[in-house]
């Protein structure tokens, strides 16, 4: 099963990881996090299938926090290569995107990208609050 959402903020997608943080239950096998000048897109792929009590609850939480996402074809192709095993700097030069995280989901990976880009800027955009 997998779950492929876009955010407003970077509050929103660290809601989702603290989420799969205190739900050790949930078998995440990876979780993606992409950042785009207007959003964040957060896929979640599930290593074994979840009852479907756990699936609505899931789904109810994440059309909380964001929309379902059809991903264009470039972010589609970057995720599926992160999925295939190419490192996030590859997948990032060639398909022009901000690889945040992938792999387990880190708050700190957000965090620091968080910080990078506000320091960067010398303000705060939306999408990073």
């Amino acid at each position: 099963m997998e779950y492929i959402y876009y955010l407003a903020n970077a509050t929103l997608t660290l809601r989702i990881v603290g989420h799969l943080h205190r739900r050790p239950q949930m078998p995440v096998g990876f979780v993606s996090v992409i950042h785009q000048i207007d959003g964040w897109v957060v896929k979640i792929k599930m290593a074994s299938p979840i009852d479907s009590q756990q699936d609505g609850d899931f789904r109810a939480f994440l059309h909380e926090l964001g929309i379902p996402y059809e991903p264009p074809m470039r972010v589609n192709m970057a995720l599926w290569s992160l999925e295939a095993g190419q490192s996030p700097i590859d997948v990032m030069r060639r398909y022009q995107v901000a690889v945040v995280s992938h792999g387990s989901p880190e708050r700190e990976e957000i965090e620091a990208f968080q910080q990078q880009f506000v320091q960067g800027l010398g303000y705060c955009p939306e999408t990073l609050a």
